[in-house]
């Protein structure tokens, strides 16, 4: 490398070292983080019944499994095109992951893209969309926990502890005078549960990946791929979608616009805070997603009771007991 060439080097460089610094310190703004935690979980809320409403505007029968497999590959096969559409159009280039970064996109790509959504839609052919949203709470516990103890790229302390159970038991709370049951299936229940673990595992490995790959490429990428996946074994074992009309698409695309900006969002505020910060406001997703379930699907008629009252309070309070003491209290493990 000549002079003139290292001097270009280095002046992409500290370019590149500036933009990334602008970057956190506008991501780590408590405002920023709780104004874009927020704006996930109410596009992630809003997903439960319009996947839901997908299912009948495309005619996809819920108890044929290839059927529900192929919407969903359409819905991430769009995803990660407009995300990917975005990033080219921010870094006036077209975006792909460095070669040797393949890999980290495939290991996103098997945990959020393929099983999360492959769980998640065969377990809420099978349940309520405020059960499964309620459900899929439980994945602000898998999150924190496998960042503390699988990944370990945070500390695990009694009051992220008590700050999730306050959320989640808010969670809980809101439907406990509606039609919520306790009854458990595996290809229900279990199968949105699943996808709560699945998704707290792509969560860590975005947080790690991130510090090698660009976050829009990763996300960008991995939904495009994991999309092309799920086609491919929907409409291979026979899968089956028929849209009914323009509102059809219109569904389809706003589900992917969900899954482009939420996760792409999750992945910048994730890449710059500890991720228990972020997961703590997802007690807030099956919160909206009970809301939205209710007010859209007429699932239940509860919104207005005290329940809902001190649900709100218990989730607001979890979000404030861990950002405000959630990284000062004494760690009880590594």
């Amino acid at each position: 490398m000549n002079g003139e060439e290292q001097k270009n080097f280095n002046v992409g460089e500290a370019r590149a070292e500036g933009s990334q610094g602008r970057a956190a310190a506008f991501f780590t703004k408590p405002a920023v983080v709780c104004i874009g935690a927020i704006i996930c979980c109410i596009l992630w809320g809003s997903a439960f019944p319009c996947v839901k409403i997908g299912y009948t505007l495309f005619s996809v029968d819920t108890e044929h499994v290839p059927s529900i497999i192929l919407f969903a590959g359409l819905r991430f096969t769009l995803a990660g095109m407009l995300v990917v559409a975005f990033g080219s159009i921010q870094h006036k280039k077209f975006l792909l992951p460095k070669a040797k970064n393949w890999w980290c996109v495939l290991l996103v790509c098997i945990f959020q893209a393929v099983a999360q959504y492959i769980f998640f839609y065969i377990g809420l052919a099978h349940v309520s969309g405020v059960k499964g949203s309620v459900l899929n709470g439980l994945g602000v516990f898998f999150t924190i926990l496998i960042a503390c103890f699988v990944f370990r790229t945070e500390r695990f302390n009694l009051i992220k502890l008590a700050g999730c159970m306050l959320g989640f038991g808010g969670v809980i709370l809101i439907n406990i005078g509606g039609d919520f049951s306790f009854e458990f299936t595996l290809l229900g229940e279990g199968f949105v549960i699943l996808s709560g673990l699945s998704a707290a595992v792509a969560a860590g490995l975005v947080k790690i990946f991130s510090a090698r790959e660009d976050t829009t490429a990763l996300c960008g990428w991995q939904f495009f791929i994991g999309g092309l996946v799920l086609v491919s074994v929907g409409a291979g074992f026979g899968g089956k979608v028929m849209p009914t009309g323009a509102e059809a698409y219109f569904m389809l695309l706003y589900l992917a616009l969900i899954s482009s900006v939420a996760f792409t969002l999750q992945g910048y505020i994730v890449k710059y805070n500890p991720i228990s910060k972020f997961a703590v406001y997802k007690s807030t997703n099956p919160l909206f997603g009970a809301v939205f379930s209710a007010l859209i699907l007429g699932e239940s008629e509860q919104l207005l009771s005290y329940y809902t009252l001190i649900a709100i309070i218990l989730v607001c309070l979890g979000i404030f007991v861990i950002n405000k003491f959630g990284e000062k209290h004494k760690k009880i493990c590594n």
